[in-house]
């Protein structure tokens, strides 16, 4: 292109061309050979597989750890429940051992020994449960059977045959209930 073309003076394009940039340093512009990059790369290449399996060593000891761990709360879960059961056993082996005397206490004593495991299963976050007379919940109840009756609401607990036991949100077992039904 003429000068005239693109609006530049021929002298001011080249006082453009000495104010480019020129290389930074007096050396040579020097290439690091290919052997050089290759070590470099292997290096590297070695000390990321050696942090993986430090990383994976370090996630397999965890596993092992966190399974002891469970192992470990787990018998000491069992032995503190064990325990807890402990003064019950106790007083139903006193009980027995007086069953040749008085009968109105052998009753007595059985019954504080029942009272006593009430107590034990309520410490250890299952209470009885009373649902006579609650409306019918099949997750918390298992019916047994029905009965009509006037004096009744349908649909509610009438007679519990055997209890349950825990709280609404972890029942250990269901109450077995008999529900009203309405009477024809």
């Amino acid at each position: 292109q003429t000068p005239e073309r693109n609006g530049v003076e021929p002298e001011q394009q080249s006082q453009r061309r000495n104010y480019e940039p020129e290389p930074q340093s007096s050396e040579p512009n020097r290439t690091e050979s290919e052997p050089d990059v290759l070590e470099k790369a292997q290096a590297r290449i070695a000390q990321l597989e050696d942090g993986w399996r430090r990383t994976a060593a370090e996630l397999d000891n965890f596993r092992k750890r966190c399974a002891k761990d469970l192992v470990r709360a787990r018998e000491q879960e069992r032995v503190r429940t064990t325990a807890a059961w402990l003064p019950v056993v106790d007083n139903l082996e006193r009980a027995l051992e007086h069953a040749s005397s008085d009968p109105d206490q052998i009753i007595e004593g059985v019954r504080a020994v029942y009272q006593q495991a009430l107590s034990v299963l309520a410490d250890l976050g299952f209470p009885r449960r009373d649902d006579t007379g609650k409306v019918f919940d099949p997750a918390l109840h298992e019916a047994v059977g029905t009965i009509a009756n006037k004096e009744l609401v349908p649909g509610t607990v009438a007679h519990v045959v055997r209890p349950g036991y825990g709280p609404d949100d972890e029942i250990l077992r269901p109450a077995a209930v008999v529900v009203a039904t309405r009477s024809d």
